[in-house]
């Protein structure tokens, strides 16, 4: 049983909770997630490390609620437990130890940058980080990412930061000249449109998929990805791949596979709610 040490709330639908599990605080390294499993009958849900902190034997999970497992697992609160928590699994990231990293978070994506940013300053490199959100209060580790380097805010309203998408500022970065490689984390187009941006350039692009799971192990083959036209699996073999040889239009097919399943499960939750309100 791993005990939740910690809960805060990020944005309207993005909670970090501060969990205990001593042994994954020790040895993970950045790029590197868990799956997480609430109790006997939850979903399994694979989830990047955003933090660690091995003196207080705790790790950071970041969880944006989209449907009910992730819904359920927000509503725990500080002293309760999940049960299982395994990891840490994937491939570690790559990371350089000198010249100019850019990092592209879009949403959620920016606490799967944050271990990114946080290996690649410890090397020694320096590190350009542009996050964006819907609105302000969409815009999540943004204090923590200052301490690695540079960052620019990007809002679709323009409510925080600059107007435009993290994209419209990656080029600008990219057009400035000096980036030795990028790192992009986020929804599937945003992921693709950095790739396009990085691809006449020839400017290493790495992108974090976010492929549906199951073990973890590479056993069930639900992660499965198509890389420079071969199937590798997401959770062995990733989470991170090259971004210039992802198939992204497959990728994007098989994340709606179970959009359907999805949307029962959540009617049926709500049902069960207003059930119970009355």
């Amino acid at each position: 049983m791993h005990t939740i040490l910690a809960k805060t709330q990020l944005s309207p639908n993005v909670t970090r909770l501060e969990v205990a599990a001593p042994r994954i605080a020790q040895i993970r390294q950045p790029g590197q997630f868990v799956i997480v499993h609430r109790c006997a009958g939850a979903e399994r849900i694979p989830l990047t490390v955003a933090d660690a902190d091995p003196a207080a034997g705790s790790i950071t999970l970041v969880i944006q609620a989209v449907g009910k497992s992730t819904r359920d697992l927000v509503a725990m609160e500080p002293g309760e437990a999940i049960q299982d928590v395994a990891g840490p699994l994937g491939r570690p990231t790559e990371l350089i130890t000198s010249g100019h990293a850019l990092c592209v978070g879009g949403g959620v994506g920016t606490a799967v940058v944050h271990p990114i940013a946080q290996g690649l300053h410890r090397n020694g490199a320096r590190v350009t980080s542009i996050i964006g959100g819907r609105s302000k209060e969409w815009v999540i580790f943004e204090n923590e990412l200052r301490r690695f380097g540079e960052v620019v805010v990007c809002t679709d309203d323009g409510s925080y930061g600059r107007r435009g998408f993290v994209t419209d500022a990656a080029r600008e970065a990219l057009a400035a000249g000096g980036i030795d490689v990028v790192y992009a984390v986020g929804p599937v187009p945003m992921m693709r449109a950095v790739a396009e941006l990085t691809r006449p350039l020839h400017v290493h692009t790495i992108v974090s998929l976010n492929p549906v799971m199951v073990d973890g192990t590479g056993m069930c083959g639900g992660c499965r990805v198509e890389v420079g036209g071969e199937t590798r699996f997401a959770c062995v073999d990733g989470p991170e791949f090259d971004g210039h040889q992802v198939d992204f239009a497959l990728l994007a097919d098989r994340l709606s596979a179970y959009r359907d399943f999805e949307q029962k499960a959540n009617a049926c939750a709500e049902e069960t709610c207003r059930i119970g309100r009355h």
